[in-house]
């Protein structure tokens, strides 16, 4: 077989031959072209499927196996497992093999059901109706049979259902509207045009008649950035060629507006299409205390192999001596004695294995699975995360992050939809120095009038007059605003009839444009329409003038201003241009221009959205030139983009100066508040968007993210025009590092009004040059200074971002040396890769369609969720995890220690000290469900404290509950407790005598006494010490806590009483027969039982006693004053003076005081009742409780008991 034919099938069966082309050709329809025009060579594409889950029907069983076997706890119980099945070991397989297999399968079925709910969305997508043009005739399918080729019918309001060239419309002009707000978040209405020579083509018989083939690119993820070109074949021998660019690319997601139906060929689909490329691979995401937790096990595991490895070595040094090698009652048959010593020793070293193998903690992953499991439900219950206006509330899509809300240290936010409502409103405007308010307070005098107008210095004279009403003709005229005479659209719009008697609408590519034609019909020039290339104003005088729009020369985010050329009814030809006052006012040669730059900064301070406006009037030989000048460049196939540039700069100068416009993005409630607490609780809060950078610079002060005082640095294109890169980077670098090293957590979580703080500005294209490798390696690693420099900024803007760059700025935080937990939050499908890369994705369910709360972790209403979501929720689930991870830790040592001292008394036999009741109980039923609740309602602090100081959030930082010295202390308190239960019962009862049955009896208490009731008695001590401990670390307790704690207790005792008390006929051994009774039938051991538990338990009362005294953390403060004022403290302020002289805060200041929210106390889980902070009161407030679990025992070893 041939290379050719080999290709040939490779692309056939595997990726498409698209993958080693560098272009297409999509032939219109599935037509060849004419014989003799061209090749026909078909080629392969994906169906329009769109998978955003992660599993299949087929490899979810291999797939979710090999996950969960990564992690090492199930690693490791599998091969123990597998031990105690392949040779004889002291305790039974079932031990290791049931946990293993409960804990595999939860966590299976709880995956499983996510994945299953990202299938049904999908289905639900794929399965869409769109009508394609097939024979002459519109056929219905099925969204995911669309193929490359076929030509679609898109009707007003439907979404595209892939990446389309736009054919022909239902519009005379061959143009339609578009909304794009789950592509770039803009929800404003953009002008797409269809190819000249096919917008003739108006009903689905015209369409089916073209023959044509389009040549483009292959997928590419830029979804700015588009260039093909499209053959028409006619009656004649060459084709026509007309260049396809952006203008004619309908994108998957965005939705028809304003245009009754439009025909376009599908060119790319499925996961080719532009929006899919944009989509981060779904990976599992791992939470930091999961990655503690597996570090904890590995220290844990060398210590299992360090305890088997002593054993197995003491063992074979104490039998040196023959007789204690092989006794007279048990000596050894001659296979034992010829068996190879080495393979001895190591069976002896798996046995221990096996025997100590409960210090790692199995059960803690599925106490952990139903912890995060059951925890998520108290987000989706919070009735403060509910919105009326949605009528919904928050969503868990996952709940393996729970803890991560609680340590996020960046938050990368998107602008449009999610700080902001989208919605403009026009302030104010300003032209010769005079401001025009309409409907507002001035000056604190109040406007009377639908069209009250107030000049701040003078009235204008007559000259005066004329420019105020050609300001406001500029603003009637210089826009792309369209009307629609509906009266309900969609998208950004202001209804006249909310201001006059039309029912028309107002619909444009911009939401600014929108607020500004508005505002000026609220000032007296109404824009009527535009109709025949003429644009209608009603004036003051409710006349009609009419011009002729020659040119537009459309907003570019370089120019970052527009104008257009109009002709006057008497023949004057004039520029009008508005745009940034950065690109305006180098333009201007007359006009009163310090009193418009005044008026622009003194709004630009208030976070108001500026523009400037300016005119000038063309002579017919100009006209001409400016004409010939946009002609030539128009139609240039090489350098378009540069040459219009040329054109437009050398067209846009020479301005007079009219004035200047204010418009209001409003924030969405509390956003400004949001983001000044998370402020406080030490993230940095970025911003990512794809709009311009005046627009997002004014929400940013809106919304508190900079400061009056904040130095803005900026890193943009037009600055990196004027010095080279390297140069720029290293300019800012030393400017932030001048003033003060590295900016800390605490360091910026108390920045005050005096300190200088920094923030950066950087744009899309600055960003992609930054993330490139140098290619000179003497200039350095751009990477490396830029990182420098942000984390020297309090807060950081970037702008004109496409939506992979977001991903790719989260992904480089999460790579820097500090490895600092993400955050990212969007609502629009633009924002699903910066979900999907963050270490926590939040999706916000705005009116920008579902895709980022259908990708993210969370899906909350509102962005003033976010702080309720990480300062509250997150905290306490950090907080409650952090304990149960330790705890099940330390409980386990306090289990498998005194075993491991036991066989120092038993010749290294590896004699279990525990039944195997017990043995198997421990973890699953004697002490689970206790740290189960606590690690579910413990709320360590108030809720409305939490909210009200976020510097609390400050104490958990840093993964701080589960850091190596509190491990380690942990971990000594563990072994300190299994000691005093080992060698307090040793002692009490050593001295032993021989009855006339037989059996042994204490001379102190008299009990009879074996092994079983030696740890019978150590593991009572156990359970109650550890079970106790856990209350007293308990700081919020109710009814279902005492149940719970108590209930466990009174289960052991009980379970004790019946496991001894009756002969089980299905046992082979009864062992523990009348064992446990016989126990407590002594005085003494009740005492020696009390003795020890209050011995084990006080070292650390003294700890948390003495440290809560001499160096308590602000949280301990709080608990204490929280304590003290039974709860009310919300009705003592300010919070934390009570001790301020003595203690001070972490950060070096004392907080300010705050005014109560409400002054009673809020419970969190209303539907379990109350509790106010209290300490248990008895040790036997018992209440029953029966969780107990049905498994049969084996055991190997003697029936009998033999003497200690």
């Amino acid at each position: 077989m041939d290379c050719s034919a080999l290709r040939s099938l490779i692309s056939r069966y595997c990726a498409g031959e698209e993958n080693w082309v560098d272009n297409r050709t999509v032939y219109i329809g599935h037509k060849e072209p004419p014989p003799g025009a061209e090749a026909y060579i078909p080629q392969r594409y994906p169906d329009n499927r769109i998978v955003s889950s992660k599993y299949t029907f087929w490899n979810f069983v291999p797939k979710n196996l090999f996950e969960q076997f990564r992690r090492i706890a199930n690693f490791y119980f599998l091969i123990i497992f597998l031990v105690q099945l392949i040779i004889d070991t002291p305790t039974s397989p079932i031990t290791s093999g049931l946990p293993l297999f409960f804990v595999i399968t939860v966590t299976a079925i709880k995956q499983g059901y996510e994945d299953w709910l990202r299938h049904k969305a999908d289905n639900a997508i794929n399965q869409c109706p769109v009508h394609i043009v097939q024979h002459g005739k519109v056929v219905r399918k099925q969204s995911r049979k669309l193929r490359v080729g076929d030509i679609v019918l898109v009707k007003e309001d439907e979404t595209f259902p892939c990446d389309l060239i736009f054919l022909t419309s239902s519009r005379d002009d061959g143009t339609c509207f578009v909304t794009t707000a789950s592509l770039d978040g803009e929800s404003s209405h953009k002008t797409y045009y269809a190819v000249q020579d096919t917008k003739a083509f108006n009903t689905e018989k015209e369409v089916d008649t073209l023959r044509a083939t389009i040549e483009c690119e292959q997928p590419q993820p830029d979804l700015y950035k588009f260039v093909g070109r499209i053959n028409i074949y006619q009656h004649r021998d060459e084709p026509i060629a007309r260049p396809l660019g952006s203008e004619n690319l309908l994108l998957r997601g965005a939705t028809l507006k304003n245009t009754e139906y439009i025909y376009a060929v599908a060119i790319y689909t499925g996961m080719e299409t532009k929006m899919a490329l944009n989509y981060q691979s779904k990976s599992q995401k791992r939470s930091a205390v999961e990655k503690s937790m597996n570090a904890f096990l590995i220290v844990y595991l060398c210590i299992l192999i360090s305890k088997a490895l002593i054993n197995t070595v003491l063992k074979y040094v104490w039998q040196s001596d023959p007789n204690r090698d092989e006794p007279w009652y048990n000596e050894k048959t001659e296979s034992e004695r010829q068996r190879n010593l080495f393979l001895r020793a190591f069976t002896d070293f798996l046995a221990f294995m096996v025997l100590f193998n409960y210090i790692i903690p199995v059960s803690m992953y599925v106490t952990v699975e139903m912890q995060k499991f059951l925890g998520s439900y108290f987000i989706t219950w919070d009735d403060e995360m509910f919105d009326e206006e949605l009528g919904e509330g928050a969503l868990v899509n996952t709940s393996d992050l729970n803890e991560e809300l609680g340590q996020v240290e960046y938050v990368f936010t998107d602008k449009t939809g999610t700080l902001t409502e989208n919605n403009m409103e026009f302030i104010e405007c300003c032209v010769d120095g005079h401001v025009y308010i309409p409907h507002a307070i001035c000056n604190g005098q109040i406007l009377q009038g639908s069209s009250s107008i107030d000049m701040i210095d003078s009235s204008p004279g007559s000259g005066g007059k004329d420019r105020e009403e050609l300001f406001f003709r500029a603003l009637c005229l210089c826009h792309t605003v369209q009307v629609k005479e509906e009266e309900s659209v969609d998208g950004n719009k202001k209804g006249l009839q909310q201001c006059g008697k039309s029912s028309s609408v107002y619909i444009s590519s911009s939401p600014d444009e929108v607020a500004l034609v508005e505002g000026m019909k609220r000032l007296g020039f109404t824009y009527l329409r535009l109709k025949d290339s003429y644009m209608e104003i009603l004036n003051r005088e409710d006349e009609i003038e009419r011009f002729e729009l020659l040119e537009v020369l459309n907003f570019d985010s370089v120019r970052r201003r527009m104008s257009v050329i109009v002709r006057s009814s008497k023949g004057e030809h004039y520029l009008f241009c508005k745009g940034a006052d950065s690109s305006i006012f180098p333009r201007v040669l007359s006009g009163k221009v310090d009193q418009v730059r005044a008026r622009v900064e003194h709004n630009a301070v208030e976070g108001l959205r500026t523009l400037c406006v300016a005119y000038k009037v063309l002579s017919l030989e100009e006209y001409e030139e400016v004409c010939r000048m946009l002609n030539s460049a128009k139609l240039a196939l090489q350098d378009r983009d540069k040459k219009l540039a040329e054109a437009y700069d050398a067209i846009e100068k020479d301005f007079v100066l009219l004035g200047a416009t204010a418009v209001e993005d409003r924030l969405q409630d509390k956003a400004a508040d949001t983001i000044e607490s998370l402020h406080k609780a030490g993230m940095k809060v970025w911003v990512l968007t794809g709009d311009k950078m005046e627009t997002a610079a004014a929400t940013c002060y809106a919304s508190k993210l900079f400061r009056r005082s904040t130095q803005i640095l900026e890193l943009t294109t037009k600055r990196t025009e004027e010095q080279s890169l390297h140069d720029v980077l290293f300019d800012l670098s030393k400017t932030v590092l001048r003033n003060h090293g590295s900016l800390t957590r605490d360091t910026f979580s108390g920045l005050s009004q005096d300190f200088q703080d920094y923030g950066l500005i950087i744009d899309g294209a600055t960003l992609s040059s930054v993330m490139k490798p140098a290619e000179d390696s003497s200039s350095g690693n751009y990477k490396e200074i830029f990182l420098e420099i942000c984390r020297n900024c309090s807060a950081v803007l970037c702008c004109r971002m496409a939506p992979l760059q977001k991903a790719q700025i989260v992904k480089l935080i999460k790579a820097s040396k500090e490895h600092p937990i993400t955050l990212a939050i969007g609502d629009g499908a633009n924002d699903v890769s910066m979900i999907l890369e963050a270490h926590v994705g939040i999706g916000i369910m705005g009116k920008e369609g579902r895709q980022a709360a259908r990708n993210s972790d969370y899906a909350i209403p509102k962005f003033k969720h976010l702080k309720k979501m990480l300062l509250v929720h997150g905290h306490y689930y950090y907080i409650r995890i952090a304990e149960l991870v330790q705890y099940f830790f330390y409980k386990n040592v306090c289990f498998i220690f005194p075993q491991f001292l036991y066989q120092f008394f038993c010749g290294f036999s590896q004699q279990p000290l525990y039944d195997t009741a017990y043995l198997t109980l421990y973890n699953i039923s004697f002490t689970s469900l206790p740290i189960l609740l606590y690690s579910l309602i413990e709320q360590h602090v108030n809720m409305d404290i939490l909210k009200r100081d976020p510097s609390l959030y400050r104490d958990i930082a840093k993964n701080s509950l589960l850091r190596w010295r509190i491990f380690i202390y942990w971990t000594f308190l563990g072994v300190f407790d299994a000691m005093v239960f080992f060698f307090g019962a040793y002692f009490l009862f050593d001295n032993t005598t021989l009855t006339s049955n037989g059996q042994l009896m204490t001379a102190n208490t008299h009990m009879m006494f074996g092994n079983w009731t030696f740890g019978t008695l150590v593991f009572t001590v156990l359970v109650f010490t550890v079970t106790l401990k856990l209350a007293l670390d308990t700081h919020y307790w109710t009814w279902i806590n005492h149940f719970v704690i108590w209930g466990s207790l009174l289960f052991y005792v009980i379970f004790s009483l019946l496991w001894g008390g009756i002969i089980w006929p299905f046992l082979n051994y009864q062992r523990m027969y009348y064992v446990f009774m016989q126990m407590l039938s002594s005085g003494p051991a009740w005492l020696g039982i009390i003795l020890l538990i209050t011995v084990s338990l006080l070292p650390d009362v003294l700890k948390k006693v003495i440290c809560r005294q001499l160096w308590p953390t602000t949280t301990e403060q709080i608990q204490n004053a929280e304590k003290l004022y039974k709860g009310n403290l919300s009705e003592f302020t300010p919070l934390s003076s009570r001790q301020a002289s003595k203690y001070k805060r972490s950060d070096g200041r004392n907080p300010h005081p705050r005014r109560s929210e409400h002054p009673s106390k809020k419970m969190m889980y209303t539907h379990w009742g109350g509790g106010d902070y209290c300490t248990f009161n008895s040790f036997f407030g018992f209440a029953d409780n029966s969780r107990n679990s049905r498994a049969s025992y084996s055991y190997s070893g003697s029936g009998l008991e033999t003497s200690v």
